[in-house]
């Protein structure tokens, strides 16, 4: 049975008229009749009776009309998204990013994406940098927002964002109303800093950033996610060093101060393998683009 054999079929059982039919099919009589009793034969049953009168349906013919409409319908339907999905118009992505991109650059991004291609569906996960680059490497992301510059081979990048590091401290502590810190200030302060296994770039450059400046930090916190970093914080049960966008997250008893002089970049960057070809994620990276920073 081929769909072409349903569409003759649905258009005699609409004629009741083999001259009819044909015309209206574009084609010759004959390979109407014969394309009829091919279908005949693959239902196994007859359709239609033919007499001098015209042509009528079988009880058999009756019953078949809404399961062959039924079935090009479908056909139809798995056509068009084929062909959408294709083209990027429809489907699904799977996103990964870390918490921080939540307060600068996922959100813009998120939202011109979905104004463009509504009807694409995203998936987002929150997870570290280091779990997405395992996930994008065994397919299991489409593309990640990861803070760190260590990118592998066979990946592409954008830069999204660039930030600086920032002093945070309770807004009891007796630096809180200073203009700027020098991280020296730090020196014997219990310290509350990323974790080393969820960011281990970024947990050496802070610590990087403090043996400059003369002293080892005293850790008492190693923490997961930046939020929780600012959480303790605010608790007034140390300080640290943070990305600037986490001022956004609104969360009080906290004060957030620049530091003085060079502090290292905090870098968010798209990533996604170079060789995965799919129009939805290309659909999706123009929208990064729109957003993102140079990499300089």
């Amino acid at each position: 049975m081929e769909f072409r054999h349903l569409r003759y079929f649905l258009v005699l059982a609409e004629e009741l008229h083999f001259g009819r039919a044909a015309q209206r099919l574009a084609i010759t009589q004959p390979p109407l009749s014969l394309n009829i009793q091919q279908l005949e034969a693959s239902v196994g049953a007859q359709l239609f009776t033919r007499n001098s009168r015209g042509v009528q349906l079988t009880a058999a013919g009756q019953a078949f009309v809404p399961a062959a409409r039924q079935l090009l319908e479908r056909a139809g339907a798995a056509a068009r998204e084929a062909r959408e999905v294709a083209q990027g118009v429809v489907g699904s992505l799977q996103v990964g990013f870390a918490g921080t991109v939540l307060y600068r650059g996922l959100p813009q991004i998120l939202k011109h994406f979905h104004a463009e291609h509504p009807q694409l569906r995203l998936v987002l996960r929150e997870m570290s940098s280091s779990d997405q680059l395992v996930d994008l490497m065994h397919d299991r992301l489409d593309v990640g927002f990861v803070h760190t510059p260590r990118v592998a081979s066979g990946f592409s990048q954008v830069l999204v964002s660039r930030q600086s590091f920032v002093a945070c401290l309770p807004s009891s502590h007796r630096l809180a109303k200073r203009r700027s810190i020098d991280p020296a200030a730090f020196a014997g302060e219990p310290f509350v800093a990323i974790s080393r296994s969820v960011s281990p770039d970024y947990h050496d450059r802070i610590l990087g950033l403090c043996a400059d400046h003369g002293f080892l930090p005293e850790v008492r916190f190693e923490l997961r996610h930046w939020l929780s970093v600012v959480s303790v914080v605010a608790q007034g049960l140390g300080v640290s060093l943070v990305p600037e966008a986490l001022a956004m997250a609104g969360m009080p008893d906290v004060r957030f101060i620049p530091l003085k002089g060079e502090t290292p970049p905090y870098d968010t960057r798209c990533l996604w393998k170079t060789e995965r070809e799919q129009a939805a994620l290309a659909a999706f990276l123009a929208a990064v683009r729109g957003f993102a920073q140079p990499i300089k």
